[in-house]
């Protein structure tokens, strides 16, 4: 099995990261980190395996213990049969005990952790999901190179969308034709997230009000889906004149994606609604020339909550009968990586973060309009890899 960052052609880029974890490891007083969640092994080898990295603090070389039938020919892997084999190999290579070694509590199951902190009986457990989250939060430049050929490829597929639409059809019909064209395009069909109560198909069509039903899942719009098993997204709605169509489908085309969203609308809406999507297009430029390194993150969340209420739209923006706390969130590898752009967030933008910021509104009885892009963070404002087309659009 090939893992492309352990090749020489990717030694750099290996390097880079690998510095990335470690600085995040020693801010935590973390000896050694052990990985085995599928993100954040698919971070630092480019691939996802059956498997554990181990990856000490000092400058000894991390070990990747691979569990067949996976493995590769990287001079790091070392092929065990069990996890529990892990401390004798460490002993016959001259590696130490740690005094501190971070196992994934939010990203394994229980059971897992249990098993490998068993391992380490000597050692203090410490959760390691802070520290890999933190070296994923900046993106190097291979990542940000990653996420802008998913741009590209999720617009080519959002410039199709409008053929996909046929009067009196079903917002479940409608989505399998996006999803048809986003698997042509090369999308690798599913959609990567955090934590156990983030569950999604390929992303989520709104139309009309279906975009006011509250979802038990941590997305920005709800829906009521088709099936009380995932209750979020197109619920079966037939897409009549008068209703907006809110298009929030997958990005993942390479191990990374982006997130976006565009609006179209059927036939005639109200004007407040189409003032609403305009507003959402003015706080997206005014956040592309605010957010510099630097910036307090809760100011961006405070900055567009102002403009909507200025505009007389407070009571839609962000929901209607339920309204979410945030207007972005960090994306990469995962659909909902950090930050989350949220009021009380104090921490500040750093040079290459890669956030998707989608300050959207919610009318009853219409449906949803707003506009959503990823950018990655520059000293000089907001890059934009979701180039395109913004204005709400009409399908009849």
């Amino acid at each position: 099995m090939e893992f492309p960052l352990l090749t020489p052609e990717f030694k750099d880029e290996y390097r880079r990261r690998l510095r990335r974890i470690r600085r995040a490891m020693e801010a935590r007083d973390l000896d050694a980190l052990l990985i085995g969640a599928s993100a954040n092994i698919y971070y630092i080898t480019g691939g996802v395996c059956r498997g554990y990295f181990y990856i000490p603090l000092e400058d000894a070389e991390p070990i990747f213990f691979t569990i067949p039938p996976s493995a590769s020919s990287s001079p790091l892997d070392v092929s065990i049969r069990k996890p529990e084999m892990i401390p004798g190999e460490l002993k016959n290579r001259g590696y130490k005990t740690p005094k501190r070694i971070g196992l994934e509590y939010d990203d394994l199951y229980y059971s897992e952790v249990k098993r490998l902190a068993a391992l380490f009986a000597d050692s203090e457990i410490s959760n390691g999901s802070d520290a890999m989250r933190a070296a994923r939060l900046v993106k190097t430049e291979c990542e940000i190179s990653k996420m802008k050929v998913d741009g590209l490829k999720q617009s080519a597929v959002y410039s199709r969308i409008k053929h996909c639409f046929k009067e009196d059809m079903t917002d479940v019909e409608f989505q399998i034709e996006i999803e048809r064209i986003l698997r042509l395009e090369g999308c690798l069909g599913y959609l990567r997230a955090a934590g156990s109560r983030m569950e999604i198909n390929l992303g989520s069509v709104l139309v009309g009000p279906n975009a006011d039903v509250p979802s038990p899942y941590d997305f920005s719009m709800g829906g009521a889906g088709t099936d009380p098993s995932l209750p979020v997204g197109a619920s079966g709605v037939i897409m009549k004149p008068g209703m907006t169509v809110m298009v929030d489908m997958n990005g993942g085309f390479n191990g990374y994606q982006t997130d976006m969203t565009r609006c179209w609308a059927i036939g005639e809406v109200p004007a407040k609604v189409r003032a609403a999507h305009e507003c959402s297009i003015m706080i997206l430029r005014d956040l592309e020339e605010f957010c510099r390194p630097g910036v307090v993150i809760g100011d961006m969340y405070r900055r567009a909550a102002r403009m909507a209420a200025d505009a007389g739209l407070a009571d839609y923006f962000m929901g209607h009968q339920h309204k979410v706390a945030f207007i972005g969130h960090g994306v990469g590898i995962e659909l909902n990586e950090l930050p989350v752009v949220m009021e009380r967030n104090k921490n500040t933008l750093e040079e290459g973060m890669t956030i998707a910021l989608e300050p959207k509104f919610v009318f009853p009885k219409v449906g949803a309009v707003g506009v959503e892009n990823t950018y990655a963070v520059r000293d000089s404002g907001l890059e934009n890899l979701t180039a395109h087309p913004e204005d709400l659009q009409n399908f009849l």
